[in-house]
């Protein structure tokens, strides 16, 4: 990863900011995208050297792609995205659910993974090669009560990365995904406090720390991963997790 460009998106906590840190150790050039200026501002200055933090909605392309377009113009390439950015919200039976806040989760999980995928297609179809990784979940595949939002839009950006690499393998473009299972984040607070389903009832203690899939989301930028193009890596797998190093 020495000088590799990683634009990665939700970059302000969790994951992102855990994967943030974890490129930089490997030396990479970061681009890290928020909604929340000033959380990613003070990540950037934190981790010093060759760091752009730059405000965006992932919902919104028109600001994605200008995100992109500051990321090139600053360093030139784009070699890594890291579609991390997600909300669990809402939290409520379909009967129940806020019709805007399903939307605007919708618009999140999977328009913008789109809007990512979009920004820097062109540019790495023009480079023939770079690494587009989906931060997926397990409830991609699992329904789960009161997660309808959710469950549905990771869904459907699973098979965005089915879709994108068989449209772009051709081409050199890696397209793969990341399900880490249930991480030690933010996200599982507002899980937890919701009590719905049994993902809620869990102790903090079975949570994995955020260090676990941002070592993996490094691991999957190399060929050892390739594999799994075109679907999930599952960070529940023992195969996973001793190939990535985290267990013997």
């Amino acid at each position: 990863m020495q000088g590799k460009v990683v634009v990665i998106t939700g970059a302000s906590r969790g994951i992102g900011a855990a994967s943030a840190r974890a490129f930089a150790k490997e030396g990479a050039k970061l681009a890290l995208l928020a909604r929340s200026g000033p959380e990613i501002e003070q990540l950037a200055a934190e981790l010093g050297g060759d760091v752009l933090a730059h405000t965006c909605d992932v919902g919104d392309f028109a600001q994605v792609e200008a995100a992109i377009a500051a990321v090139l113009a600053r360093f030139g390439a784009v070699d890594v995205l890291i579609n991390n950015a997600g909300v669990i919200e809402p939290i409520a039976q379909l009967a129940q659910a806020d019709p805007a806040e399903f939307a605007r989760a919708v618009q999140i999980n999977l328009n913008g993974v789109f809007h990512g995928m979009r920004a820097v297609l062109p540019h790495m179809r023009k480079k023939r090669s770079g690494t587009i990784i989906n931060v997926s979940s397990g409830a991609a595949v699992n329904p789960l009560v009161g997660w309808g939002a959710y469950c549905s839009s990771k869904a459907a950006a699973l098979m965005l990365t089915r879709v994108g690499h068989l449209e772009e393998a051709a081409r050199g473009i890696r397209v793969l995904g990341l399900s880490p299972g249930t991480v030690a984040t933010e996200m599982q607070v507002k899980i937890r406090a919701s009590g719905v389903n049994p993902v809620s009832q869990l102790a903090p203690s079975a949570h994995i720390a955020a260090e676990w899939p941002a070592k993996t989301l490094v691991w999957m930028c190399s060929a050892a991963a390739d594999p799994w193009l075109g679907r999930d890596v599952s960070l529940r797998e023992d195969v996973v997790q001793r190939a990535v190093g985290l267990v013997k």
